[in-house]
């Protein structure tokens, strides 16, 4: 994890910045693969990153060869050499007036774009791909060992569903704790279920607890300030109406009295939805819960309040001068990661179970990470974002944090389920989740391959970091089966770009009329100095990004043919 240190005028979009937070964890990105085999002959004659080399004579652009054609063992990795001034205080305010000047500011993101390769990588190459304006998914073969859950059924009866494929509940040694005052913590799903049926304790106490917990955490030196909106009253008043429905016996599913906290970028009632800001709710006022909020909330869920962020999910430290940064639970002088840094603050914390977040570039994943919680992003469109500020783009999703991998199948069980206009443009396959009681997932790990770029994987500020990720690798190996088979991803310096021009020009343009009428002068440096950088992007550079999406998309399908899963350290 980083020390708290305000640097960076220069960060990346929403969950991406170009110096990101560190700590030893591991990330493994799975996608549904097509049947394996070899892919086709590539020629050679390819640059370090990827691209062909072409021919190039004076005044000739760099040309990148077709992706099919590109001869991916002759790859070598190229780690990023990233170029932007760390400034704080009186040189960082300067530096955003600079940028934000109508005579300075464009020489000024010209020379970084510059020094960062960006202008050199996507308006001087030839980049011979179609766009690629949405992720394009090749039809999968149907999956084993899974049990489809249905996109248009009922939340609730999905999470029943979710619920019969995990392994029976066992709940002995479940209800010690060494902590007397707060002996619910880190209690999963399940086990706030047994003790609710059981008697041990009902929703309502537990209530009292979370809101001494809150105003503990609050009341600290310094202070952590993981939620910007919250009510008591209105957490007893749901707390009190789950009670009843458990001594009536008449619970609502698996989910009913489990407390969740809701990132403030997503409706939830009776709340604003400021996503960190000091003004957003006026111009964008909350009529009712977004889509996921109404999932959870059919399933009887309990909503604490509105978790604390980065501002407007421009960056990745949670860093927040609006609100206060929230601090990582284990180590109060890191960062929590971001911009999700509220709801992983409170799950890693023990005072709820799971969290709703928001995902464009590691806005989930990253502070899940640094948090030693379980953070999924889920794939583009398979959850309805209707009702959600960042509802902008051709990234971004809400998704889970947990505090186990059981908890994920059964929050995503609620949540999942795209939107018709999804379904039309994205073809998303079936939903489904691992039925784990089936006798085809009993030895499922020793037929998993997992994939590993050994130089990427090393690429990390901290050999702690890799060593430990290291150390996963040998788990799953050794302990489980798994085979790790080599792999390589080119062109990871122009993945990189193509995500910040993506998420950054999409983010541009939500909030771009806000910025021009004058909103910008309410918003924190950081986030001034992302929106300059980002407001410079042109529209070839968008489009040229949307062409270097095809070719990563390519290059990630391939592996897949060899691989079910990928595993790099989540950050370093």
């Amino acid at each position: 994890g980083r020390r708290h240190h305000h640097k960076t005028p220069l960060p990346g979009a929403r969950g991406r910045a170009l110096v990101p937070a560190a700590r030893p964890q591991l990330r493994i990105h799975s996608a549904p693969a097509p049947a394996r085999g070899e892919g086709p002959r590539n020629r050679p004659g390819t640059d370090q990153m990827g691209g062909g080399s072409g021919g190039r004579g004076k005044g000739m652009p760099r040309a990148m060869a077709p992706v099919e054609e590109v001869d991916v063992a002759a790859v070598r990795y190229k780690p990023a050499e990233l170029q932007a001034p760390h400034l704080t205080g009186f040189p960082l305010r300067a530096f955003v007036w600079l940028l934000e000047s109508p005579l300075l500011g464009p020489l000024v993101t010209s020379i970084l774009k510059k020094q960062n390769n960006m202008t050199q990588m996507l308006q001087h190459t030839v980049i011979p791909e179609r766009p690629m304006f949405y992720p394009e998914y090749p039809p999968q073969e149907p999956e084993r060992g899974v049990v489809t859950l249905g996109d248009d059924r009922d939340p609730v009866d999905r999470v029943e569903e979710a619920l019969s494929c995990l392994a029976p509940y066992d709940p002995s040694g479940r209800f010690t704790s060494a902590d007397e005052k707060n002996p619910f913590l880190y209690w999963k799903i399940r086990d706030f279920a047994y003790a609710y049926r059981s008697g041990i304790t009902t929703p309502s106490a537990v209530a009292e607890l979370v809101i001494a917990g809150v105003e503990e955490w609050n009341n600290k030196k310094p202070p952590m300030p993981m939620l910007i909106f919250f009510k008591a009253d209105d957490l007893r008043k749901q707390a009190d109406a789950s009670t009843k429905r458990f001594e009536k016996g008449s619970p609502i599913s698996v989910l009913d009295g489990i407390f969740f906290a809701v990132k403030d970028d997503i409706d939830c009632l009776p709340y604003p939805s400021k996503s960190a800001t000091t003004f957003f709710d006026e111009i964008r006022p909350v009529e009712k819960d977004a889509v996921a909020v109404s999932r959870l909330r059919k399933c009887g869920v309990i909503f604490i309040g509105k978790a604390n962020m980065h501002e407007l999910g421009l960056g990745v430290t949670g860093n927040n001068p609006n609100y206060g940064t929230v601090r990582n639970p284990h180590s109060v002088d890191r960062y929590t990661g971001g911009s999700s840094s509220g709801p992983a603050a409170l799950v890693s914390s023990g005072l709820c179970s799971g969290a709703i977040g928001t995902d464009g570039g590691g806005s989930v994943r990253i502070p899940s990470s640094l948090c030693g919680i379980v953070g999924l992003k889920t794939t583009f469109g398979r959850t309805d974002m209707t009702g959600v500020v960042c509802d902008a783009g051709t990234v971004e999703v809400a998704s889970p944090l947990t505090s186990s991998v059981e908890d994920s199948v059964l929050l995503y069980s609620a949540l999942a389920g795209s939107r018709p206009m999804d379904k039309l443009t994205l073809r998303p396959s079936l939903l489904c989740v691992p039925n784990l009681v089936s006798s085809e997932n009993s030895k499922i790990l020793q037929s998993v391959k997992v994939g590993k770029y050994t130089e990427w994987f090393h690429d990390v500020s901290d050999i702690e970091i890799s060593n430990t990720c290291e150390d996963a690798l040998s788990l799953l190996r050794n302990t489980f089966g798994c085979q790790i088979e080599e792999i390589i991803l080119p062109e990871l310096l122009e993945m990189r770009t193509a995500h910040l021009v993506t998420i950054g020009s999409e983010g541009f343009c939500q909030l771009n009329a806000h910025y021009q009428e004058g909103r910008r002068t309410e918003m924190t440096l950081d986030t001034r100095g992302s929106l300059a950088l980002f407001g410079s992007f042109t529209s070839a550079d968008y489009v040229a990004s949307q062409r270097l999406r095809r070719r990563m998309m390519y290059y990630h399908m391939e592996a897949f043919r060899k691989v079910d899963v990928i595993a790099t350290p989540t950050t370093g």
